[in-house]
């Protein structure tokens, strides 16, 4: 199921903190569908990508590394002035009673000196630690911003995973300190292990006196104390020795999101915070199926609310952080979309999160979530010394950074670099203007992803010359098993030579590129249940700049620009290729020798007929404009097939949106434009939204809205309400007769004959006529 949101340009308002908390059900969603897997399997994992040769399997790895922790676990080692005695002190302050905050302190104190003293740990086959990385643990608990363009969000984890100069940063005493230019790498480490130490003493356990950059963050971690834990601590006793052991399962073995279902908290948002035209860069739901347990996983597994309950963090009134109220995990799932949002391309994440002296590893790509079994960090020790280990010796693109976008300051702007070897034009170069007004963002954690980046390059205007309006990169994880858009857009291609109707009304490609990391291979590792299904690869596109639909046109231009789009589509739908997606965002224009073209854009949701792939069933769209039968209970579960008056709808759906939201393409301030309402629902409440709307229309036009076009809008939308009483009386016709629910939607056998309900409309004659 792929069904997107939409975004809301304008809408967000004053309170901007209340308006960013729509995404929210989104994020649990997406939590919701989390996978599992053995805590053991995930170390492997991990371990595997620290290696000093990551493309060669060691299945010996993990036991190999338990045992050569245990002198870090059972206080032997002694490193940079730090003795890893320090760690059982500070786990016994730990497991005290006390509320949530009162054990940042221990848990950090006992981190950091198990880095320290990891860094002595020699293991064959494993990489050294990674010093230009130097994570360190680091207290937080103050609010983290991040504008995304124009909104600003505010997240508050409690600690975070940084590299040591990004911590120190944070800090007024430590910011002054300058490398100075020692010789010798010995002198370097001493320097470093002191920088260290003299953190890890003055500032580590203290709130940063400056806000902590979501850029830097590796990895978050947040907290939940139990109510016992609170009164009595934890009643486990810290042992006084380790030695290696299989992996005991935790109770629960899993954090619990079955609750969540239950809670269904509030309506499914249709977008994220971001201030752009109506666009389906927003998030995606895999379909994946929930709580299935990896090969290898414990027959003993617990049942997800033993012992724990709900996970919200209730005790945590905070005024300055707004995510108090949520449950952990979904929390924390909005601490990883901050940091895919804060990093371009990002491959993957990792955070922790801690309830009493059990931690679990979750790890967020694009394909989705997973979750490890616990790991108790007090009675199995050996585990989390492993985990600390593995990161340790993590490069920045270990922790999911890509490596090709290079960040880079221009003209006190910053940009990405990206340089790319083509086989027609050598290098390909490209300057990603990722700070630009006119890039749209994505906030979320699975799906597409898509961002749209103004891009200048030497290699492509040297090809094509410049641009008068410029060039966008496209930037998104398309799925593995569709047809891919740049395959897509060829087969388009050539249906334009020799349809008038859609040549020049499609989106121009100038170059692209497709990565080769699939978001599946870690699941096969891992053994997860079906792990290329919904599996996704990062491509980037790079197109002639178009303009929305939205923007700059007044009444008459918007239904000139809109009727060449519904033209030009018929014509591909005819050729064999199915849209599917139709919203204000994938609807364009440009200017040809003084006139208006329009555009049909983005089709990395489309298909081909007679194309092996995702069939017609499958459920794509942008739900404020979705056709009222895919709206529906029976089309969510995939038995209605996606049909051409289905898209034809969605144009009717767009064209009110714009026309009652929009005056002279500008957007009308709240309060007096409608449906906001729509873009905070999920596709069944939507729907019946759509319904009642239709069925409760105002009679007169708005004072300031062109005539004709309200008068066709009208027709149009009486269109659309009669049709969809006829489906209704047929369904209940058929199954009073026969006894059987509803029936298969049949094809569409006359495509004209469909699009002329709308075209012989008296306004679309009237509105069609040159001006």
């Amino acid at each position: 199921m792929r069904i997107f949101p939409v975004l809301l340009s304008g809408t967000l308002g004053p309170n901007i903190q209340s308006s960013i908390k729509k995404v929210r059900p989104w994020i649990q969603r997406d939590i919701e569908q989390v996978k599992e897997c053995n805590a053991d399997a995930m170390l492997q994992i991990l371990l595997q990508r620290a290696c000093s040769s990551p493309e060669t399997q060691q299945p010996e790895l993990l036991q190999k590394c338990l045992k050569a922790v245990l002198p870090v676990c059972n206080g032997q080692i002694s490193a940079g002035g730090t003795h890893s005695s320090g760690v059982e002190t500070a786990l016994k302050k730990y497991v005290r009673p006390g509320v949530e905050n009162n054990f940042y302190s221990p848990f950090i104190e006992a981190t950091n000196i198990a880095l320290t003293c990891l860094q002595e740990i020699k293991v064959d086959g494993m990489g050294s630690p990674v010093l230009a990385v130097d994570m360190i643990c680091q207290q937080n608990d103050m609010p983290m911003y991040q504008n995304h363009q124009t909104v600003k969000s505010t997240r508050k984890p409690d600690l975070v995973f940084l590299p040591l100069s990004s911590a120190c940063a944070l800090f007024r005493d430590e910011k002054s300190s300058k490398k100075g230019k020692q010789k010798g790498k010995q002198k370097d480490d001493k320097k470093n292990d002191e920088k260290r130490k003299a953190h890890m003493a003055r500032n580590a356990m203290a709130k940063p006196t400056t806000t902590v950059p979501w850029k830097d963050v590796l990895a978050s971690i947040e907290f939940k104390r139990k109510t016992s834990g609170k009164k009595k601590g934890i009643k486990l006793q810290v042992p006084s020795s380790y030695k290696v052991k299989n992996y005991v399962p935790t109770k629960p073995e899993y954090l619990p999101v079955d609750h969540l279902k239950a809670e269904d908290p509030a309506p499914l948002p249709s977008q994220i915070p971001v201030t752009r035209p109506a666009s389906n860069t927003a998030i995606v739901s895999s379909g994946l199926t929930t709580k299935q347990s990896s090969k290898g996983g414990s027959s003993s597994k617990r049942k997800a609310t033993d012992n724990l309950g709900s996970t919200v963090k209730r005790s945590k009134i905070d005024p300055d952080d707004p995510d108090a109220e949520l449950d952990v995990t979904v929390q924390t799932g909005l601490y990883a979309a901050e940091m895919f949002a804060a990093n371009l391309g990002v491959n993957c994440l990792l955070n922790l999160i801690v309830v009493d002296d059990i931690v679990w590893i979750w790890y967020y790509d694009r394909q989705g979530t997973i979750q490890s079994s616990g790991i108790n960090f007090i009675q199995d020790l050996p585990r989390f010394m492993v985990l600390l280990f593995a990161l340790q010796r993590f490069e920045f693109e270990d922790w999911g950074r890509n490596k090709d976008f290079l960040p880079v300051q221009v003209e006190g702007k910053q940009c990405h670099e990206l340089k790319i070897k083509d086989d027609k034009l050598g290098d390909v170069d490209l300057l990603l203007h990722s700070s630009h007004d006119e890039r749209v963002t994505h906030y979320g954690l699975q799906g597409r992803a898509t961002n749209v980046i103004p891009v200048t390059s030497e290699a492509l205007t040297k090809k094509y010359g410049n641009l008068q309006d410029g060039m966008v990169a496209k930037i998104f994880w398309g799925e593995a098993s569709r047809t891919s858009e740049p395959e897509i857009l060829k087969r388009v291609e050539e249906i334009a030579k020799t349809h008038d109707t859609v040549n020049g009304h499609i989106p121009e490609l100038l170059w692209y590129h497709k990565f080769t990391k699939l978001t599946s291979s870690i699941r096969e590792a891992l053994g997860v249940p079906k792990p290329t299904t919904g599996s996704r690869v990062l491509y980037i596109l790079v197109f002639r700049k178009l303009y929305p639909i939205t923007k700059k046109l007044n009444d008459t231009e918007l239904f000139d620009v809109w009727r060449q789009c519904i033209l030009c589509h018929l014509t591909l739908w005819k050729e064999g290729v199915y849209h599917r997606d139709i919203s204000p965002g994938n609807l364009m224009w440009y200017m040809k020798n003084g006139k208006l073209i329009g555009v049909l854009n983005d089709y990395d949701l489309s298909s081909l007929a007679n194309v092996a792939g995702p069939q017609g069933n499958e459920r794509t769209g942008t739900v404020p404009f979705m056709a009222l039968e895919l709206l529906t209970p029976s089309a969510q579960r995939g038995e209605v097939k996606h049909l051409y008056r289905h898209d034809l709808e969605s144009f009717m759906w767009v064209f009110a949106w714009i026309s009652l939201r929009y005056r002279q393409g500008i957007l009308l301030p709240r309060g007096l434009r409608p449906f906001d309402e729509w873009a905070t629902l999920g596709a069944v409440a939507c729907g019946k939204e759509k319904l009642f709307f239709l069925n409760n229309m105002t009679a007169s036009a708005p004072s300031d809205m062109n005539q004709d076009i309200w008068n066709f809008l009208v027709d149009s939308l009486l269109v659309l309400k009669k049709d969809a009483d006829n489906r209704y009386y047929r369904r209940l016709k058929r199954s009073s007769s026969s006894g059987e629910g509803q029936q298969p939607n049949t094809e569409d056998s006359d495509l004209d004959a469909v699009l002329s309900k709308f075209t012989s409309l008296e306004g679309w004659d009237e509105l069609s006529r040159p001006r």
